[in-house]
């Protein structure tokens, strides 16, 4: 069964995004690529630092898919 939790877009660095969740914060935030979150969200480059996202999170503890919110 997958969870749902609230995420946000940090920063950019590169071709990587940094996100955090409820549980990574600012000090160790999980870093997704850039090209993924904008073929899964619709949210332009230039739009994505400080965007409020819903991830969602596999058994696996991974962020599987992110979702505008």
């Amino acid at each position: 069964m997958s969870e749902r939790v609230k995420a946000s877009v940090l920063l950019l660095v590169g071709d990587q995004a940094e996100i955090t969740t409820p549980h990574r914060d600012h000090t160790d935030p999980e870093r997704v690529p850039v090209e993924r979150l904008i073929a899964e969200t619709g949210i332009p480059r230039e739009d994505l630092v400080g965007a409020k996202l819903v991830a969602v999170v596999g058994d696996d503890g991974e962020l599987k898919r992110f979702e505008r919110s």
